[in-house]
């Protein structure tokens, strides 16, 4: 991602106080998201980020196109404007009209650029400005917040669809079942 230069992360993630230590963090959780999100997808086949479990859950490339419109409108014109644009179609969102991994990929990449331009483009005193999603007033940490949350929500769904996929060959993405003891060992070394 044209985003995570190593320059720019380290001047981002040098900030001292209080809110300069929140947007750090904020901003590494949204990149561990963002990769478990991308790592996911990479072990699918094509076929695979379009398979929909049952009428009522979503594919991948449909939860891909949902967090790509979500993150447009809440991201865009973030300190200005109303984060739920209106000329966002959300429930378009759910609609299945993607037609392939490049589409996905696209749509991936550029709301999590968004997502990352906007946070590097915070400074610490805006943080405790007030913002508003759906004319509700939120101080710019709740709603990054409400979109850490949001994102993690379905970037889990993603993951679990991976896993049911793939099954015994999927890549574990974080401590394989059984190897808590010798991960925990391992980071204390």
């Amino acid at each position: 991602m044209k985003h995570q230069s190593f320059m720019k992360e380290c001047v981002f993630l040098k900030k001292s106080n209080t809110m300069g230590t929140y947007l750090s963090s904020a901003y590494k959780e949204f990149q561990r998201y963002e990769n478990l999100g991308r790592r996911t997808m990479k072990q699918l086949s094509d076929k695979d980020l379009f398979y929909q479990p049952s009428k009522e859950v979503n594919s991948i490339a449909v939860i891909v196109k949902h967090l790509h419109g979500n993150m447009m409108s809440r991201w865009t014109n973030f300190m200005t404007e109303d984060g739920e644009k209106e000329w966002r179609n959300r429930d378009g969102e759910f609609e299945d009209t993607l037609k392939s991994r490049d589409e996905v990929d696209r749509l991936w990449a550029d709301g999590w650029n968004l997502v990352f331009e906007a946070l590097e483009n915070l400074s610490e005193p805006e943080l405790e400005k007030k913002v508003i999603i759906r004319g509700e007033e939120h101080s710019v940490i709740a709603a990054t917040n409400r979109q850490l949350c949001h994102y993690a929500y379905h970037v889990g769904q993603m993951v679990e669809i991976g896993k049911m996929l793939l099954g015994e060959s999927w890549e574990n993405l974080s401590i394989p079942r059984g190897k808590t003891a010798e991960f925990n060992k391992m980071m204390k070394s």
